[in-house]
Parts: C-alpha cells; sequence; structure tokens
C-alpha cells in the first residue's frame, strides 16, 4: 500500500460517530522527511485525522501504514519509539522541571521498572540542547512562557528519538515572534534530522513559510493538496475559504504570501 517516500500511506480511511460522518473515506499520501501542514476550517477533521495517524482513534473504515507496515501491527513501544504526538491540549505538569518533562520522552525505550541508562540521559541533554533550553533546564515548567513551554514538550517529543512527529495546533496560543521560534525548530527536525511532521495549522502565510506539502480539509473531505506554490492562488484560496484573497511572492524567499482582499 505505501508508496516510496510515503511515512504515512492512507487508504479510504473514514470514521462516523453517530450519526455524523467526521471523515469521509479517504487516500492520502504523507511524505517521509518533510513538514506536512493540515489545514483546513474548525470541524473540517484535522484533529480526527491527526487522531487517528496518532492511533487515539479508530477509524470505521480502509487501512494505514506507517513507513509500509500496517498501523495496527505495531506494539505499542515500538510505535511509540516511531511516532511522536503532541495533541493541541498538553497535559499538566505541576511539579515537573524542564529537565524532567523532557526525560519522560525516553519511557518508551526503558519502559516503567527499566533503569535510566547513560543513552537516556545524553539524548534528554541533546534534546534539550537542540530546543535551546540547557538554560531553562533546572525551572518548572509551569514558570515557562508559552513559547519556552511548548519548545519544552518538544523538546520531549525529540527525546523520544521517533522519526515521526505528530503537532496539533503547536502554536496556537502564542505570539507571533513565538509561532516563528516554535516553526523553526520543527521545520529543522525535518531538515538536518530527516524526521517526518505532521502539524495542524491556520495561519496560511506560516504554512507558506515552514511547510513543504499542504493538505487542506474541508467538511471531512480533502479538497486540495500539493506544495505551498501550487495551492495558495487566490482563485482556489477563495473557493477553500470562502473570502476573496491575495497572494505575492515574498520579496527575499519567493513563498507565496496571503492577505485578505
Amino acid at each position: 500500500m505505501s508508496q516510496p517516500g510515503a511515512a504515512f500511506s492512507l487508504r479510504e480511511i473514514g470514521l462516523r460517530i453517530g450519526e455524523r460522518t467526521v471523515l469521509h473515506p479517504l487516500t492520502l499520501e504523507l511524505p517521509a522527511g518533510a513538514v506536512t501542514g493540515l489545514l483546513g476550517h474548525n470541524g473540517s477533521g484535522k484533529s480526527t485525522l491527526m487522531k487517528i495517524l496518532a492511533r487515539q482513534l479508530q477509524p470505521d473504515s480502509g487501512e494505514i501504514a506507517l513507513f509500509g507496515t500496517p498501523l495496527a501491527a505495531h506494539a505499542p513501544r515500538r510505535l511509540a519509539r516511531s511516532l511522536a504526538y503532541l495533541p493541541q491540549h498538553t497535559p499538566d505538569t505541576d511539579g515537573l522541571t524542564v529537565r524532567e518533562l523532557a526525560a519522560l520522552g525516553r519511557y518508551p525505550w526503558h519502559g516503567p521498572f527499566g533503569r535510566v541508562g547513560d543513552l537516556d540521559r545524553q539524548k534528554t541533554e541533546t534534546a534539550l540542547a537542540t530546543a535551546n533550553l540547557l538554560p531553562l533546564a533546572d525551572r518548572l515548567v509551569d514558570t515557562l512562557s508559552g513559547g519556552e513551554r511548548q519548545r519544552a514538550f518538544l523538546a520531549m517529543l525529540v527525546a523520544q528519538d521517533a522519526v515521526c512527529l505528530l503537532l496539533d495546533e503547536p502554536i496556537s496560543a502564542l505570539d507571533v515572534a513565538q509561532q516563528i521560534d516554535v516553526m523553526a525548530f520543527v521545520r529543522r527536525q525535518a531538515t538536518e534530522h530527516g524526521r517526518s511532521v505532521v502539524v495542524i495549522l491556520h495561519d496560511l502565510n506560516i504554512a507558506a513559510r515552514f511547510c513543504d506539502r499542504l493538505v487542506v480539509l474541508s467538511r471531512g473531505r480533502v479538497a486540495a493538496q500539493g506544495t505551498p506554490d501550487a495551492l495558495l492562488h487566490p482563485d482556489r484560496l477563495e473557493a477553500l475559504y470562502g473570502v476573496p484573497m491575495g497572494v505575492f511572492p515574498h520579496p527575499a524567499s519567493g513563498r507565496p504570501v496571503t492577505y485578505v482582499l
């Protein structure tokens, strides 16, 4: 079922909740080693699809593979060593330092009764350094700014050493500078470390700047997919979002920049 270069391969994945169809059967390939942005209105099915990818929800129909192996065939610990999921609403961190939170990412490698070894400590410190959090490692997570806190959770995912990261609206509650900081970190995970990233976003310009590929959902269906350059055109954007929009190339990067007319 998987095509070369696919992190996730989905075939006819669908989900109903009661009488409501949340996801109509969809077929989709999400590339490996790239950042894929999931876009769409609230209620379009983005978080539902993300939870299916993370094996938090079971679809009613279809097949899904992770790097060519059926997702259902992965044992829980094996899956956690390959796949890391950051939900939109992160759990409480009462009493945890930044280092302790990052170290939780090593759980799939040693288990609840396993011995924390030198490699676990090394991976934790490397993750903190990668997220530029070593100066804050002994701070309580609850004392951090929103951007620092989000980077601490991302450091946990990096310490997990997973090759695929699933991020549900990781910048939704951050100011502009923090959004750029977090997304630059996410971008480096693909560019420098070869990780496959699927991230739910709402800001089209952030998506165009940091994503390799975009998938737009509408009412539980794939409305459009492709590179930012291919998708972000005025006629298509108006059809997808229902408002007139313009697009111009960024003067430095050439990436498309959108605006509402």
